[in-house]
């Protein structure tokens, strides 16, 4: 996974260790599975990013990009 912020490359359990968030939550909010987290959870993983909280929960612009399933159709 890379990072559209700093450029830096994640693996989940980087990107868990950097943000202090469970592996689990980790691996659902990037799989699509999770659609909130606590909000020091998600001002968390924003700041490891390097991106804004409401980029964590933008419908991906394809759906090769992940989050195939979160309730809307394609247009």
């Amino acid at each position: 996974m890379k990072s559209p912020g700093r450029g830096v490359p994640y693996t989940v359990r980087s990107l868990a260790e950097a943000s202090g968030v469970s592996r689990s939550q980790v691996h659902r909010l990037l799989a699509g599975e999770l659609d909130n987290l606590d909000v020091n959870d998600a001002h968390a993983v924003a700041e490891a990013l390097g991106v804004a909280v409401l980029v964590l929960f933008m419908p991906p612009s394809s759906p090769e990009q992940g989050h195939a399933d979160i309730g809307m159709t394609p247009t």
